[in-house]
């Protein structure tokens, strides 16, 4: 249980998600703490009822990353949790990473996920959520693109990756390419905010997974068009490279606080889906095939 390394494909896998975030201070707005444990254990143990194994946490250094709230759920609950390391996007680097070098940054990476978390048994097991802005990667970005690489090179841990808006998607997989990284280890994040078939389409081709993992954020992108996406992906055999999840950051979106929970994924999409023509085995294949393939 210490070393959540490798993922139960026995079960589902929630793709991209926060247990534990922090980022309150950046937004202004106490709404952005995740960190109701209580709250939180119980929503994970109705995941585990209906069927998930594994949640894959996203929260990176400096974005309010606890690896003890990581273990305690595990134990609490059974749910497996893989952690991650890495930096997220421009507007959260710390100062430090615009005067480090992309090696040094990269032997952070590293040692979390050969020697531990901040001191503790917790290691992680995917480089993630590694970010680009809206419509730029920046200088420091790409530094931190180049700094995953290499600690993918050296430890073989798969690259989950961040975009703002669904935009430098493809941007982004030339970057890693660039850096010697085998697209079938990367997965795209937030691919399902806006009209984004052709990119999606583009990215699959090389190689690359995708994640609609904002499910239920209608006010940003509504699921019907999420939907509409996915039967066209579908269309084409391409479901295989692709992942769900629903990207629970704040307060609000857990069930006791008025959201919609984690269950609606499971509760309301896939019911969505199964209304519009998509099997179980299509639905399996997201939640728990493609997962247990890429994060082994």
């Amino acid at each position: 249980m210490a070393e959540p390394l490798r993922i139960d494909a026995s079960g589902y896998t929630y793709a991209h998600e926060h247990l534990h975030i922090d980022l309150s201070s950046f937004k202004n707005n106490i709404d952005c703490r995740l960190d109701q444990y209580d709250l939180i254990c119980a929503e994970m143990k109705t995941l585990y009822g209906l069927g998930v194994r594994n949640i894959i946490e996203m929260t990176n250094r400096y974005m309010g990353r606890n690896p003890q709230f990581m273990l305690d759920i595990m134990r609490d609950t059974g749910m497996n949790v893989v952690a991650c390391t890495g930096y997220y996007q421009h507007d959260f680097f710390p100062d430090h990473v615009a005067s480090t070098s992309a090696e040094k940054l990269a032997q952070e990476m590293i040692d979390e996920i050969e020697i531990g978390i901040e001191g503790s048994e917790l290691k992680a097991g995917i480089i993630a959520e590694i970010g680009s802005s809206v419509d730029v990667i920046t200088p420091d970005e790409a530094k931190v693109f180049s700094a995953a690489a290499m600690a993918h090179r050296e430890t073989g841990r798969p690259i989950s990756t961040h975009t703002s808006f669904s935009t430098m998607g493809l941007e982004q997989l030339a970057l890693l390419k660039s850096y010697g990284v085998d697209l079938s280890r990367v997965v795209v994040g937030h691919c399902d905010l806006k009209d984004n078939l052709d990119n999606i389409l583009r990215m699959i081709e090389q190689g690359a997974y995708v994640q609609f993992d904002t499910i239920g954020k209608n006010n940003y992108y509504p699921d019907a068009k999420r939907v509409a996406m996915l039967q066209e992906i579908a269309s084409r055999g391409l479901l295989d490279h692709v992942m769900l999840s629903m990207d629970i950051t704040r307060r609000s979106h857990l069930k006791a606080n008025g959201g919609l929970g984690f269950d609606y994924l499971l509760t309301t999409f896939v019911p969505l889906l199964l209304e519009a023509g998509f099997s179980q085995a299509d639905v399996d294949l997201m939640l728990r095939d493609n997962p247990s393939v890429f994060f082994k």
